[in-house]
């Protein structure tokens, strides 16, 4: 499966413009304002995504790096860079992710970054990261 075809949960930096056009898109994202998470550390985000086998979406690169420097078990996380730009931005990237990245199986890391009109998109499966 693509990373966008799992279900997500939308970190707190991931703007309610871009979680509405992900759910325009077909994507089935729930939000931490959704679980409750709002303010809580990474890795309360990271157990309840883990729990529920969604994916994190999320802005944030020290997200992955905490999990992954503290042996936390994860799904998959996706990285929309750069973040806290327009949702019209960010979306471009996720359509970029759609349409451009291969099948992954979990755990994963996709990193999908727009440089310019360009959108590069990363894939890590598995350990070692």
């Amino acid at each position: 499966m693509r990373p966008l075809q799992y279900p997500l949960l939308a970190d707190e930096n991931i703007g309610p413009e871009v979680v509405a056009g992900l759910r325009t898109r077909g994507c089935d994202v729930r939000t931490v304002a959704d679980e409750a998470l709002i303010g809580q550390p990474d890795s309360a985000v990271l157990e309840r995504a883990v729990a529920q086998a969604h994916i994190v979406v999320t802005h944030d690169l020290t997200f992955g790096r905490q999990a992954i420097q503290s042996g936390a078990s994860f799904v998959g996380i996706v990285y929309l860079r750069p973040g806290h730009t327009s949702a019209a931005f960010v979306l471009g990237v996720v359509d970029a992710l759609r349409d451009g990245c291969p099948d992954v199986e979990p755990p994963f890391v996709v990193v999908a970054e727009r440089r310019g009109t360009a959108v590069r998109v990363r894939v890590r499966n598995a350990p070692p990261w």
